[in-house]
């Protein structure tokens, strides 16, 4: 070798000990030990990262969907039988329980193989490597996107589109793909997509770019609706969260710590001065109520 490529040889050793320093050691997955990873960008490519699923979530502490969870939960049930079952998005109000759900669900059916693969939208484009590297794996796996939407330029739009046409999964019939977001199209829509949209004998045609955007979401098979909550569902999820955190914390319900009318009263209002009723705003509303109940109690002489 030239001795003029010395100099430029050791530059480059110096630079890949200073990227090797940055990059996190890799971590290998337990399946049999772990319900849940993440996937993530490593190097040059992905790897799986133990991830903790919401141990405390179950399906009995979800109120107010009923619907939507029966839903899911007959989807899921069909996915680890070998059935067909289809690849979900979960979509609406913010807070109304649909990550929540998906943990839930983890929990629930861990038993049965069924193990959760959280996906980061950064690292849709590598999903076609995931499914490579979960075919040949013994569980059945929810690949999980949470809070899912795309800008018209990101790489993972395309890859996520591939995945539920089933090219890119079409050897791993042990996966499949659940999505939430709190919009039902998952790109941007813009007054200028309905420019070019023109009737044809009297039908509508939309344009090619309201087409496109309406593509992706019409890919996943079973849609699920999360509104907002109703007065007496959210009023619901408030003693529900307050009766569970009250148990795990010793906290009597009684005297001024009782589940009544004036607890109903400042639940409400608590939703009110956040803007909204949902369930989470009424598992904060019980956090808050029960850690003052049980500071008045510590500071009372």
């Amino acid at each position: 070798m030239s001795e003029d490529w010395g100099p430029l040889l050791g530059d480059l050793q110096a630079l890949a000990k200073r990227l090797l320093a940055i990059v996190p050691e890799e971590q290998g997955v337990d399946w049999q030990a772990h319900v849940a990873a993440e996937w993530r960008a490593y190097g040059f490519g992905h790897t799986f990262r133990p991830a903790a699923a919401a141990s405390d979530m179950h399906l009995d502490d979800l109120h107010g969907i009923d619907l939507q969870k029966s839903r899911l939960v007959a989807n899921t049930r069909q996915f680890l039988r070998g059935l067909p079952a289809n690849n979900a998005l979960l979509w609406g109000a913010r807070g109304t329980g649909k990550s929540s759900l998906i943990h839930a669900l983890a929990n629930r059916f861990a038993a049965d193989g069924l193990r959760l693969v959280e996906v980061s939208r950064t690292d849709l484009a590598g999903i076609a490597e995931l499914g490579a590297a979960l075919a040949p794996l013994p569980h059945r796996f929810i690949v999980f996107c949470d809070d899912l939407s795309f800008e018209a330029d990101d790489a993972g739009y395309k890859a996520l589109k591939s995945a539920l046409e089933g090219s890119l999964f079409r050897n791993a019939s042990n996966v499949l793909i659940y999505a939430t977001s709190n919009r039902r199209h998952l790109l941007p829509e813009y007054m200028s997509d309905n420019r070019d949209a023109r009737h044809v004998e009297g039908e509508l045609h939309e344009s090619e770019a309201v087409e496109e955007k309406v593509s992706l979401s019409d890919r996943f098979g079973l849609w699920l609706s999360f509104y907002p909550f109703k007065q007496a569902a959210y009023l619901d999820v408030a003693r529900h969260w307050a009766r569970r955190l009250a148990q795990v914390h010793g906290l009597a319900l009684e005297g001024s710590a009782a589940i009544d009318e004036v607890f109903d009263r400042k639940a409400a209002a608590w939703a009110l001065a956040r803007g909204g009723r949902s369930g989470r705003t009424a598992q904060h509303f019980a956090r808050d109520w029960v850690g003052s109940h049980l500071l008045e109690g510590e500071e009372s002489p």
